[in-house]
């Protein structure tokens, strides 16, 4: 598609409306203004089916793609040039004719442990405080587990919404405390709202937690080429191989799963987990590599999951063999 797309002066994003995801959106934009004087952007804002089906956990909704397949949709029939996504939210395959080429560099990737305020501060200063029995929001299941495990005799109770709601909700008292991802609180500079970060030891993060990533159309090398600067590669190498275990597992969000990598050196160590939704059983599994082949390491992790008892976890959750299980 070469030289006449070069002439192209305006670029479409495609974007959720969520004030989180117009952050995200506005930050690419913003970066791509810098680099290239001249350039008109404008936002498409896409309400995905995800953003529509707010009364139902996750979990339960089911189907790929919850808050992507829209905004790709727009990207086939013309409609966005590129589209902005958290990396979280974003399956392992993509339509034929679309890819994932830039990651940027990632946010804090923990979860945020933020409980209800008075005029003293925070009424419950720690995770490792929360009292018998108390009340915590979350939309995760991973983040259940991963509590219950330690403590279950918590309350998890469903919380959906965009992050001002999820917070109002717990400041009307719904809960004692909420667990968010770090990157989004910070995003949105409401940094003083978080009690405690959790360490990636108690709470292993979600695939891809804290990085953005841009979908565009694989022809497009115009856009490509635009976009390639924003491309970090220690996040990319790290989220690919967290995805890449992902896609070995054919996991999705019935089932807590978490895969948290870093740069360490030239080598990339990543930690995984596939627990029941109870948290009465996680498995572990740790690998190190290269960080040149970053997908090789992220399947041996769920290799090394899948042999340890993951496999039995992950088909009682969906009730048939891995291995003709769809992506969630």
């Amino acid at each position: 598609m070469g030289g006449k797309r070069e002439l192209k002066k305006k670029v479409i994003i495609g974007t959720r409306s969520s004030k989180l995801a117009l952050w995200q959106a506005e930050w690419v934009k913003s970066e791509l203004l810098r680099m290239n004087p001249g350039l008109e952007v404008e936002l498409n804002k896409i309400k995905t089916t995800g953003d529509k089906i707010l009364d139902v956990p996750l979990a339960q909704v089911g189907g790929k793609g919850l808050f992507v397949k829209e905004i790709e949709e727009a990207m086939l029939k013309g409609e966005a040039d590129l589209a902005v996504h958290s990396m979280k939210d974003v399956p392992t395959d993509f339509p034929e004719t679309l890819y994932l080429p830039v990651i940027c560099r990632r946010e804090d990737p923990r979860d945020a442990f933020i409980s209800a305020k008075d005029g003293m501060g925070f009424r419950i200063k720690s995770y490792t405080e929360l009292p018998h029995g108390a009340s915590i929001g979350t939309s995760s299941l991973r983040r259940s587990c991963q509590l219950l495990s330690s403590r279950p005799d918590l309350r998890i109770m469903q919380l959906r919404g965009n992050l001002d709601t999820r917070l109002r909700k717990l400041d009307e008292g719904q809960f004692d405390a909420i667990i968010l991802a770090a990157a989004g609180v910070k995003r949105l500079g409401w940094s003083a709202r978080i009690t405690e970060l959790i360490p990636a030891g108690v709470s292993l993060p979600a695939i891809g937690q804290g990085a953005i990533g841009i979908e565009c159309r694989i022809e497009d090398d115009f856009i490509n080429k635009l976009i390639s600067p924003l491309n970090h590669i220690e996040t990319s190498n790290c989220v690919r191989a967290e995805r890449a275990c992902l896609k070995k597992l054919e996991g999705g969000c019935q089932v807590p799963i978490a895969a948290y990598a870093q740069i360490e050196g030239d080598r990339i160590v990543i930690d995984g987990l596939v627990g029941s939704v109870s948290g009465d059983r996680i498995i572990r599994a740790h690998q190190e590599g290269k960080s040149d082949d970053p997908e090789s390491l992220g399947t041996a992790l769920a290799d090394e999951l899948l042999s340890k008892g993951a496999k039995e976890i992950l088909s009682e959750v969906y009730g048939k063999n891995i291995g003709q299980v769809g992506l969630h």
